[in-house]
C-alpha cells in the first residue's frame, strides 16, 4: 500500500521537489518491490487528479482540468504519473494493481496545523478565532469521515482480481457544501463565538470537489455511512482534548 506523499496544501507547497520525487520515484521503487513480489499493490491517489473541474460530480473517466505548472501541480502532476506508472506496470508486467482517488477526508489524529479546511477551522473556532475563509467561500468539498475512507480502501484492497477493479476508484463522500457552510456548521457545533474572515483565494484552488461513486457501490458495494455531523463532533472532541493537552 502505497500512501507516501505529502497531502497538505500547506506541506507540498513548503516541498515541492520531495512531492514530486515521491510520486514519480517512491512510486517506481514500491511498485516495482510489488512486481518483485508478486504482491497486490493499492496505491493511494488524490482527487486533485482532476484539478479545477469543468464537470461536477467528478466521475473517474473525467480526465482533468490541471495546471502543470502552477503551485499545486507538483501534487496533481506526481499522482497523475504515478497513476500511469501503475496503470503500465499493470499491463506491461501484470503487476495487480489498484488506484485509489482520495477526495477530502477528515477526523480524529489529523495535525491541528496541517492546513486543510476541517482542521484549521476546528482549531480556530475551539481558540475563539476568526476563521480564516479563502475567496468567497461559494467553492464546494466533499468531506468523508476517516472510517468510511478507511472502509473503502480495504474492500478496494481485497476485492477480487477483475479486469475492472484495476482502474481508478473514487473513494469519497459525494456530500457537497461550500466551504462557508462548513465553517458556519463548525462553528455552532463547537459552540464558539468566532467570526469569519475573508482572504484572497490561492492559486488553481479548485471551485468545485464532489465525487462519482457509482464505481465503489457496483464494484465494493460501499458507500459512506457516518453523517457530517457526527464525524465533525467526534473530530471537534479529538482538538478539544488535544489542545486542551498542550496549554
Amino acid at each position: 500500500m502505497h500512501f507516501a506523499s505529502p497531502a497538505s496544501p500547506r506541506d507540498y507547497l513548503e516541498m515541492p521537489i520531495q512531492t514530486l520525487k515521491v510520486g514519480a520515484l517512491g512510486t517506481h521503487k514500491t511498485i516495482g518491490l510489488a512486481k518483485h513480489a508478486k504482491a497486490r499493490f493499492l496505491m493511494a491517489s488524490t482527487s486533485e487528479t482532476y484539478g479545477d473541474p469543468l464537470v461536477n460530480p467528478q466521475p473517474e473517466s473525467y480526465w482533468g482540468n490541471v495546471n502543470p505548472i502552477g503551485s499545486r501541480g507538483v501534487y496533481d502532476e506526481a499522482k497523475r504519473f504515478a497513476e500511469a506508472l501503475v496503470m503500465a506496470y499493470h499491463r506491461y508486467h501484470g503487476v495487480d494493481t489498484r488506484i485509489a482517488r482520495i477526495f477530502n477526508t477528515y477526523g480524529p489524529r489529523m495535525r491541528p496545523h496541517d492546513g486543510r479546511v476541517v482542521s484549521n477551522f476546528i482549531v480556530q473556532a475551539l481558540k475563539g478565532e476568526p476563521l480564516t475563509v479563502y475567496g468567497s467561500g461559494e467553492q464546494t468539498r466533499s468531506f468523508c469521515f476517516v472510517e468510511d475512507e478507511v472502509e473503502g480502501l480495504i474492500r478496494l484492497l481485497m476485492a477480487p482480481n477483475a479486469e475492472d477493479v484495476h482502474l481508478p476508484v473514487n473513494i469519497g463522500n459525494p456530500h457537497e457544501l461550500t466551504v462557508l457552510e462548513i465553517a458556519e456548521k463548525i462553528i455552532e457545533l463547537s459552540g464558539s463565538n468566532s467570526r469569519i474572515i475573508f482572504e484572497p483565494l490561492p492559486e488553481d484552488d479548485p471551485k468545485v470537489r464532489r465525487p462519482d461513486i457509482s464505481r465503489a457501490n457496483q464494484l465494493l458495494d460501499w458507500s459512506p455511512k457516518i453523517s457530517l455531523e457526527e464525524g465533525l463532533e467526534r473530530t471537534i472532541d479529538y482538538f478539544r482534548l488535544k489542545l486542551k493537552n498542550t496549554e
